[in-house]
């Protein structure tokens, strides 16, 4: 029998398809006209609403694509900082909007796919958003505080031995998002024995803050929210989750060169848009993301720092929301995480 969640995701991923296949036969969509070629959209402002506060990846994806977004769409794009509940709150201002393409939402692999299966008692569906389109993606990186005495992953497993039975104290972006599954994921690829004692907060700012005060010890982070503290010697990292090393931390091993073969782990960013969306606004605003993508400023600015820029079709991002979903619902189930 097909369960509710699977019925949810079959009616997303047809949404999704519907969504792009109609917005590919309108005319005036790609070329040279660009996103501006075809209808009114946008006469205003268009409002990014995150669900996150100021200093984390979500805030980051939304601040740095801003100018060359306003720049492709021909408007202002103000930025909509709506913190709380892993970004549920933000998502639900955006489920009441109206389906204009003025209100949309800027949300996270831990909003859109870890939420769904960490908060059972939600009273909405964030997966009634409609996806629009890629803005940023990054592995993540192991980190210690530079007052750990550990550089490589075997002086950190056995460092963490030795605080066992009591525990390391593992910090957290929010509860039941992607640094918290990782570290779950990681803890049950050491046997699930290792005690983690984790430390929850609201954003990467106020996570990132008590980490390089000392208040815990270890954390996943993506690359361009440390790569300050790094240079600075105040945090360390020991391994990155991608299947290549990074070039802004080209001297942090993979990983699988750490000794985790296919421990891969990658964060997003993405946009999307109330339910109800027009298909015709969907495409524009994916060109326009797409033309912002492009824009050397914010590719450069990311790449030096760790992440990757977006960008690509609804479909694509729409068909890798999906996939996520079943790959961290397995492990949510097993580990039990849930949201506080």
């Amino acid at each position: 029998m097909i369960d509710q969640a699977q019925r949810r995701w079959r009616r997303f991923g047809r949404r999704a398809l519907m969504t792009a296949g109609a917005g590919l036969a309108i005319p005036g969509l790609a070329g040279a006209q660009g996103p501006r070629g075809s209808g009114s959209w946008p006469e205003r402002p268009v409002s990014l609403v995150v669900g996150f506060p100021p200093g984390g990846q979500t805030d980051l994806a939304a601040r740095v694509l801003q100018n060359a977004l306003q720049a492709a769409l021909g408007q202002p794009v103000p930025i909509d900082n709506r913190a709380g509940a892993g970004g549920n709150i933000a998502v639900e201002q955006v489920l009441r909007a109206r389906p204009d393409g003025y209100t949309l939402s800027v949300g996270n692999v831990g909003t859109f796919v870890l939420n769904p299966h960490t908060m059972p008692g939600m009273t909405f569906d964030p997966l009634d958003l409609v996806p629009i389109g890629l803005m940023l993606q990054s592995p993540l990186l192991l980190m210690v505080h530079s007052g750990i005495p550990v550089h490589t992953f075997p002086e950190w497993l056995a460092w963490m031995q030795r605080q066992q039975p009591t525990g390391i104290d593992f910090g957290t972006t929010s509860a039941g998002g992607i640094g918290h599954a990782t570290a779950e994921k990681l803890r049950a690829r050491l046997g699930g024995d290792p005690v983690f004692n984790m430390i929850h907060y609201r954003g990467s700012g106020p996570a990132l803050q008590d980490f390089i005060g000392g208040r815990y010890q270890t954390q996943f982070e993506a690359p361009s929210l440390v790569h300050g503290f790094v240079q600075e010697g105040r945090l360390r990292p020991i391994f990155v989750t991608s299947p290549t090393r990074n070039p802004a931390f080209p001297d942090v091993p993979t990983a699988e060169e750490a000794g985790l073969p296919g421990f891969h782990v990658a964060a997003w960013v993405g946009l999307f848009g109330p339910r109800g969306l027009p298909p015709e606004i969907v495409q524009r605003a994916n060109a326009a993301l797409n033309e912002a993508c492009r824009d050397p400023a914010p590719r450069q600015r990311l790449a030096e720092r760790g992440d990757e820029i977006g960008g690509g079709t609804t479909e694509a991002f729409a068909a890798r929301v999906r996939r996520e979903h079943a790959e961290w619902g397995a492990l949510v189930r097993e580990a039990g995480i849930r949201a506080a």
